[in-house]
């Protein structure tokens, strides 16, 4: 049997996200710390989904000079991520800083290294969006771009549209991470997402994990939409 491939996005104040998470125990076994989650709460809010006994995916972004993300992947180590984001377009510099911080953190404090994860073009951004910003490639080709060069900088896996999750899998093999937001189920509408698929494409095209956001927290039982969505994936739709 698939293991749970879905990874649920807490954007929300701490109290809905502890009481969603509550929720969630025994139906999931991922959970997604993003920015507007940690920004308002610190690595506290980290420390409490843990000990719920949740994996996290730290979902930060990482973006700066080697030296700055050196310090912030061995803090994600210190704090029990299991994955964590770095930009891509930051640079192969400094996404192999962050793979060997975070590596030699991890190894200091006895725990398992976190996957870091480059991410290479937003779900919400087309080709008139990387147009506006001065990158003449399409999404596509910027992805493939982006792709190949966190392959060689030593990353764990992607993150990318289900779009690209095909091609993704190619460039950085069978044994790497390839994580999809935009996955929409067939029942849920794409809102602010350019480039989505239903779980079970995603799943077919190479998805490793499903980031789910707003058809799960805010439908009116959690667990019950979660089921729906692993029912939607069996039958391949």
């Amino acid at each position: 049997m698939r293991e749970n491939p879905i990874v649920v996005a807490l954007d929300l104040p701490r109290d809905e996200a502890i009481s969603l998470a509550d929720t969630l125990k025994g139906s999931v076994s991922w959970l997604k710390v993003g920015m507007t989650l940690f920004y308002a709460e610190g690595p506290e809010i980290l420390a409490s989904l843990r000990e719920k006994g949740f994996n996290l995916f730290v979902d930060l972004k990482l973006h700066d000079i080697p030296h700055q993300v050196t310090g912030a992947a061995a803090q994600m180590s210190r704090l029990g991520a299991g994955m964590f984001t770095v930009h891509a377009s930051g640079g192969s510099a400094m996404m192999a800083a962050a793979v060997e911080s975070s590596r030699r953190a991890a190894e200091e404090v006895g725990v398992a290294a976190p996957k870091v994860l480059a991410v290479t073009v937003l779900t919400s951004t087309d080709d008139a969006g990387l147009a506006e910003v001065g990158v003449p490639a399409t999404a596509a080709e910027q992805v493939r771009r982006l792709g190949v060069l966190a392959k060689r900088a030593g990353v764990d896996g992607l993150v990318c549209s289900p779009w690209e999750a095909a091609e993704m899998r190619a460039i950085m093999g069978e044994d790497a991470l390839v994580v999809t937001p935009g996955v929409r189920p067939a029942w849920a509408e794409s809102g602010d997402q350019a480039r989505v698929a239903t779980p079970a494409m995603a799943l077919a095209a190479g998805a490793s994990h499903l980031v789910v956001g707003r058809p799960i927290t805010a439908a009116p039982v959690p667990a019950h939409a979660v089921q729906r969505i692993l029912s939607e994936i069996e039958m391949g739709q």
